[in-house]
């Protein structure tokens, strides 16, 4: 039986002031939940909003990770300075450090073999543009990302791995995909996992679903077959959204 994964995604929002208010919030809140449960504030707020989830079961989690574990990389920060601050898990190949910042899938499994390789948790996120989807492309993309992004991950790695499957039209549009479409897509990618590292392996993987996720479609969304959990941006940000998501099965 899978465990639902109910992850969010603060992007750059939140002062830590404002990072602290709602990580209280949110550890008040969800005390009893029967999910794995993970939120990813800035960089800036990470130190503080994990002393604010001490005890509550929150996952901290961060947005992303440098390729390198030190050295000159000016602006960059590392696995080990996450890990530095309690960090245990990091959101690798969102779409946005996809397409708005350009990473590459050998840029996105570099981070992900050392994220690893170092212990920690790894949400990958995989999906298609509207363009790609229109034109009947959507398995060869997430496929190729699915291989390009775990290229070199051992069978006995992926226990650390949840795959976020995030259409890049329904992020921050307010459209989703139906929750019929988007299993589909899951589907797929449990298929893809069956046949790169077997059935075993493909029936345990977390595989959540990104893109426009809200209170009202949660409860759809949670009841298709292949659809474990969310990855939540926008409305991961107020508490009265990102609680009533993270209890959809209370």
């Amino acid at each position: 039986m899978r465990q639902p994964y109910v992850a969010g995604n603060w992007k750059m929002y939140k002062t830590v002031a404002e990072a602290v208010s709602l990580a209280t919030e949110l550890a008040d809140g969800l005390k009893h939940s029967r999910n794995k449960l993970m939120v990813a504030p800035p960089f800036t707020a990470l130190s503080a909003v994990g002393a604010a989830l001490t005890g509550s079961g929150i996952l901290l989690g961060a947005q992303n990770m440098a390729a390198e574990l030190e050295g000159a990389h000016t602006g960059e920060i590392s696995v080990r300075m996450l890990k530095d601050l309690g960090v245990r898990v990091v959101i690798i190949g969102h779409s946005e450090r996809r397409h708005v910042y350009h990473e590459s899938d050998e840029l996105i499994n570099q981070k992900v073999r050392l994220a690893l390789t170092e212990g920690m948790e790894v949400i990958l996120c995989v999906g298609e543009t509207l363009d790609e989807r229109e034109a009947g492309e959507v398995e060869r993309v997430v496929g190729t990302q699915l291989q390009a992004g775990l290229s070199g991950v051992e069978l006995g790695s992926l226990e650390q791995v949840t795959i976020a499957y995030e259409p890049v039209w329904a992020i921050g549009t307010g459209k989703t995909a139906t929750p019929a479409d988007a299993d589909a897509v899951h589907q797929y990618i449990r298929r893809w996992f069956s046949e790169t590292y077997g059935s075993d392996t493909a029936l345990s993987m977390i595989v959540q679903y990104g893109g426009s996720v809200k209170p009202g479609n949660i409860a759809a969304l949670m009841n298709m077959e292949n659809i474990d959990g969310a990855l939540v941006g926008g409305a991961s940000l107020k508490a009265e959204t990102f609680l009533p998501i993270s209890r959809f099965n209370d």
